[in-house]
């Protein structure tokens, strides 16, 4: 077998693939933090957010995974005997429904099918049954099974209340529309790793001006994730910063203002049509019954071995898809569409994923899948 020149393709929910100006900025000299010219720096960072949030509020950046946001989120606003509403249908919103336990929260769990999307009638259903609940908990993305859940519609049967909407826009930011005030949301949390192409390492949490009430009332021990700190000091930190990320912060905000948020949103839905035009020309069923722009999960075909399928992928042809979590493990792939991606690396996933079939005794017309997300692309005229 010939020896080939082997490049790597990132195609995981996370971490997502990182521009060179973005790596670049993170390059450069430490400076500190308690100084003039590095918060001049972070203040066009945070207020950058803003705009990414579709926000008037303040955002906080904490220097963490985007779990950190989530128990920030939980341990700020919730007390211990307070009862919450928490959406699982997958692995993340699991992770709501854990953490909110570990706070002492009274939890009433809303159990949906992994692939399925919970419905606001659902929810209202819910807080008909628990009328003293506090906070409801959902989930933009889950970026296990690759369902968007529509968090609009879910505020609107909120209006009214004084119930709080707390949603983990982790991977969904970016990718999916997201419009913090017009929609309502109360408290949203997000991560640096994907739709904001950079890489790991901080996380992010806005509030509405009554969900920061709360927080100021809240009686759930907390230090170093007491946003009442991060409120007092912003728009400096009240802990070191990982300062070269916010460097690479302020260059990410920047890019995307001037890409604009509305064709932010449209290149990630492009991407998405054109990946799941491309499996199902393959003969691939889609997972996710309410499938989002984040990621597209794919159900492997009876008879192979997903875990060695995407293996194979991302050691024969250095092409890295996400396999399947829990349950899912070896049963779906999930290939996602966040940040610095274009149509070439659809393109090349799809070919990649091409070879694979076939090598593993999959019947399938090499070309098929990447013609269809082809024919998409120019159907868009990009």
């Amino acid at each position: 077998m010939a020896k080939i020149v082997r490049k790597n393709y990132l195609l995981t929910p996370g971490p997502a693939p990182v521009p060179t100006e973005i790596l670049l900025a993170g390059a450069q000299e430490t400076i500190h933090h308690r100084t003039p010219q590095y918060l001049e720096i972070q203040k066009k960072a945070l207020e950058g957010l803003k705009y990414l949030f579709q926000t008037e509020n303040r955002v906080f950046t904490l220097l963490s995974s985007g779990t950190g946001a989530m128990e920030a989120a939980v341990a700020n606003i919730m007390s211990p005997g307070d009862e919450a509403i928490v959406v699982v249908g997958g692995k993340f919103g699991e992770r709501w429904r854990d953490i909110c336990k570990a706070y002492g929260v009274v939890v009433h769990e809303i159990a949906i099918e992994w692939g399925a999307a919970v419905t606001p009638e659902q929810i209202k259903e819910k807080l008909e049954e628990y009328p003293n609940t506090k906070a409801v908990f959902t989930t933009l993305s889950e970026t296990s099974t690759g369902v968007v859940t529509d968090v609009e519609a879910i505020s609107k049967i909120l209006e009214g209340t004084n119930v709080l909407h707390v949603t983990d826009a982790i991977s969904g930011l970016l990718a999916q529309p997201l419009k913090m005030d017009e929609w309502k949301l109360d408290v949203v949390v997000a991560g640096s790793q994907k739709g904001l192409m950079m890489p790991p390492g901080l996380a992010f949490i806005a509030l509405s001006e009554r969900a920061l009430e709360v927080v100021r009332a809240s009686t759930n021990h907390r230090y170093y994730f007491d946003l009442r700190a991060y409120d007092k000091s912003y728009p400096d930190s009240p802990y070191t910063p990982g300062i070269n990320l916010v460097y690479q912060l302020a260059r990410a905000v920047e890019m995307l203002y001037e890409e604009g948020i509305e064709n932010v949103w449209e290149r990630h839905r492009l991407l998405a049509d054109a990946t799941r035009a491309g499996v199902k020309a393959l003969g691939l069923e889609l997972f996710a019954k309410r499938p989002g722009n984040v990621l597209t999960a794919v159900k492997i075909p009876e008879g192979i071995d997903g875990k060695k399928l995407v293996g194979y992928m991302r050691n024969e042809w250095g092409v890295t898809i996400a396999g399947g979590q829990a349950h899912l493990k070896g049963k779906i792939m999930r290939i996602a569409h966040l940040g610095w991606m274009s149509p070439f690396d659809t393109i090349t996933a799809l070919s990649a994923l091409e070879m694979a079939l076939d090598k593993f005794g999959y019947k399938v017309e090499l070309g098929a899948g990447v013609k269809a997300a082809e024919e998409v692309f120019r159907r868009e005229d990009i």
